[in-house]
């Protein structure tokens, strides 16, 4: 969230982001709670103030009655108050959590993804000398997963990889985790299993009330746990009330977990193939920094993506999303899409996004400053490293031979035993 000094100075540009974001302007609203709370605050005090002067001179008084009312009438009068500044603050908390992330001034500014702008475009997508095949054709031809039986026997949205397959997303996510430890990196395998809580910590719901997640989290009933969507939950409460020294930063993460999602809005979309799940596997880049460090981290974050895709060998494009599309707790964000021969298109493979101290205020995670000794809420940002299956589509479709054979890159090929290749008629 905000901090509220910021809102109260600057509320025609806070207003501004609540338009340019899509979200409910509720600025004013919260603006008149927050100088009702300061007003009630001021109030308890002077009557709190006021009735211990008179306790203290109810001892001494010749004619204590009069002072013993005006006590009981004041402690009344604070009670009330009290009352109505808790529920106050109540009110005004869920308003706080319902105002966006100020977008940088390089954001273009639109509605939704049509107002994304290509920042550059990297490999020429490959002119095949046969009728390429789409990545289900090629799963089917080689064995390589069972869609009805997995459907039949863990309901829709489910996917199960067989032999070769499997060993080839497993080679790509372990080459992009060995690839970012090399980039000095902390390893950090997270639980899929959290709280509530947590998920609301990262930011991306609005609001104070946790309901608001039921449509997407899937909620584990009878217990106070849920299922997390990315490691990046787990990570951005990993330092929840710390002061870190400015020395530690940046801390950089790299967070492998199975991811759950309920892909309610997802309803008749990527219903064939491997792209859309209720559960995958993902491979998280994640920063806390100085806030000054953003767009030397965000840069990158986005250029380990870029050149995981090139590893890959992969032909790709960098988008600039638009402030509409970019959701409710990021300063700015960049899509990384690859080319899908089979849909003659780029499809998003990560996002690379900057947070500002969005979520550092939900987690209370600060950093102390060298020579000043001020205490201040780092900065955080995250990217993906690799969703699996997802990648796999464009590397087998990308890679394919006309026998449906596919060949592997060459950076994964001594993860992959020293093959060159995997399935069709070898």
């Amino acid at each position: 969230m905000l901090d509220i000094k910021f809102i109260r100075e600057n509320p025609d540009i806070v207003k501004n982001a609540c338009h340019v974001k899509n979200f409910p302007d509720v600025v004013d609203d919260l603006l008149s709670l927050d100088i009702r709370v300061r007003e009630l605050k001021t109030i308890t005090q002077t009557k709190t103030a006021e009735k211990n002067k008179i306790s203290k001179e109810i001892p001494t008084a010749s004619d204590k009655a009069p002072l013993i009312k005006r006590s009981k009438e004041i402690s009344d009068e604070i009670a009330a108050d009290m009352n109505e500044l808790a529920e106050k603050e109540v009110e005004l908390n869920d308003l706080m959590h319902r105002i966006p992330q100020i977008p940088d001034a390089s954001a273009p500014i639109g509605p939704d993804d049509t107002a994304n702008i290509e920042v550059r475009r990297v490999g020429t997508p490959r002119n095949f000398d046969f009728t390429p095949r789409a990545q289900w054709d090629l799963l089917d031809m080689n064995n390589w997963w069972a869609p009805e039986k997995i459907a039949g026997i863990c309901g829709t949205r489910t996917y199960c990889l067989k032999g070769e397959a499997a060993e080839l997303e497993l080679a790509i996510q372990t080459y992009v985790i060995q690839k970012l430890i090399s980039k000095g990196f902390t390893y950090i395998e997270c639980p899929s299993v959290t709280k509530p809580q947590t998920i609301f910590n990262a930011g991306h719901f609005m609001g104070s009330d946790l309901s608001v997640m039921n449509d997407d989290v899937f909620m584990l009933t009878g217990t106070d746990r849920c299922l997390a969507g990315t490691a990046e939950i787990i990570l951005n409460s990993l330092h929840s009330d710390e002061i870190l020294s400015e020395n530690d930063l940046p801390i950089k993460y790299a967070g492998f977990s199975p991811c759950f999602r309920k892909e309610a809005g997802a309803a008749g979309r990527d219903t064939r193939g491997l792209v859309r799940f209720h559960q995958f596997n993902k491979v998280e880049q994640y920063i806390f920094c100085k806030p000054e460090q953003s767009d030397e981290m965000h840069e990158l974050l986005l250029n380990n993506l870029c050149e995981i895709m090139e590893d890959l060998e992969l032909p790709y494009r960098v988008i600039a999303n638009s402030t509409g599309d970019m959701g409710f707790n990021k300063v700015k964000m960049n899509d990384v899409e690859a080319w899908f021969p089979s849909e003659a298109t780029y499809r998003e493979l990560g996002s690379c996004s900057s947070i500002g101290t969005f979520q550092a205020r939900r987690t209370n995670t600060r950093f102390r400053e060298n020579g000043t000794n001020e205490v201040k809420f780092v900065a955080t940002l995250n990217n993906t490293g690799i969703a699996l299956p997802r990648a796999l589509v464009p590397v087998i479709e990308n890679h394919q031979n006309a026998d449906g054979s596919v060949n592997i890159p060459k950076k994964l090929q001594p993860l992959m035993g020293g093959r060159t290749k995997i399935g069709g008629k070898h």
